[in-house]
């Protein structure tokens, strides 16, 4: 997995056979997701969550949020007899690692095996990550007190214009609205600048363990214990590593105005009171409690 090598090369390397290579990688792999999982990937409890949110206000500046959430594609052989079921936009076939990361590019939670012929926000509401979140079944507090302020909002994931906006779940405005709206803008680069944590989160680990750097050899099964594998590792290798590197990331100046400006549109499912939160936080951010000194 560090190497990036395939079966067949560390075969050759110690004179192996390729199934006795790949049995011995998926049992190594099967151990650690077992020994490991619940310690680096555990279940978040509802002081967890606090922990999170805090950290994500205090280097990322964004309040009540508790996570970002992200899709990325883990490139794959095309499996025998899936016709068209793996394949995606980018003509590859692939699974999907759905991943929820705090302010210090750890992985809360994870998804991991989803089609690609599904868009990020189908995965993520057929995943159980995504039914625990709308159910409320996560220990989640359901409201807490903006930073400096007496006004309570609940704690929330924040995505991408892929992802449907909810009341757990801030995406940016559309690009119409940002056009024509200042307030709007600077909420989309406050949530973009935060979201960013996820993005650096997969590019650590592709940096860590090459074998996202090539396609991967592997049936859709084994793929999902590889996949999940390095994120437990990534997890522990984190476990002791400081926070500088994300405070020196924080601390820099904001992302350029109006980033984002050409967002799809939002349709019509997002129920009225996550429009409200959204807007919320919007003022927040153009408030002197939650403004920044660069901005």
């Amino acid at each position: 997995m560090g190497t990036g090598d395939s079966y067949q090369t560390i075969a050759f390397s110690f004179r192996l056979r390729h199934s006795t290579v790949q049995s011995i990688v998926l049992e190594v792999c099967s151990a650690i997701i077992f020994t490991l999982k619940d310690e680096y990937i555990p279940i978040p409890g509802e002081e967890y969550w606090k922990q999170i949110a805090k950290k994500l206000w205090e280097i990322w500046n964004f309040p009540n949020c508790i996570g970002a959430l992200d899709g990325k594609h883990v490139v794959i052989e095309a499996p025998p007899n899936s016709g068209s079921l793996y394949f995606n936009y980018k003509k590859t076939f692939s699974i999907v690692l759905l991943a929820l990361v705090d302010a210090q590019y750890k992985f809360v939670a994870v998804d991991i095996g989803a089609y690609n012929k599904n868009s990020d926000g189908g995965i993520l509401s057929n995943s159980n990550l995504g039914k625990a979140l709308e159910k409320n079944k996560l220990n989640i507090l359901n409201e807490q007190y903006l930073p400096s302020t007496n006004e309570k909002l609940p704690l929330v994931v924040i995505g991408d214009e892929a992802f449907p906006l909810k009341k757990y779940l801030l995406r940016p405005y559309p690009g119409p609205q940002v056009r024509e709206d200042q307030n709007k803008r600077k909420f989309n680069d406050r949530l973009s600048r935060a979201r960013k944590v996820v993005e650096d989160a997969f590019g650590q680990l592709t940096a860590k363990f090459r074998i996202y750097c090539r396609r991967l050899n592997a049936l859709p099964k084994n793929a999902d214990t590889i996949v999940m594998t390095t994120c437990i590792l990534h997890n522990y290798i984190k476990e002791d590593a400081t926070d500088v590197h994300s405070r020196e990331v924080s601390s820099s100046s904001s992302l350029p105005a109006g980033l984002i400006t050409s967002l799809n549109g939002q349709g019509g499912s997002a129920q009225p009171e996550a429009f409200e939160n959204r807007d919320k936080f919007k003022k927040f951010f153009c408030s002197p409690a939650g403004k920044l000194p660069w901005e």
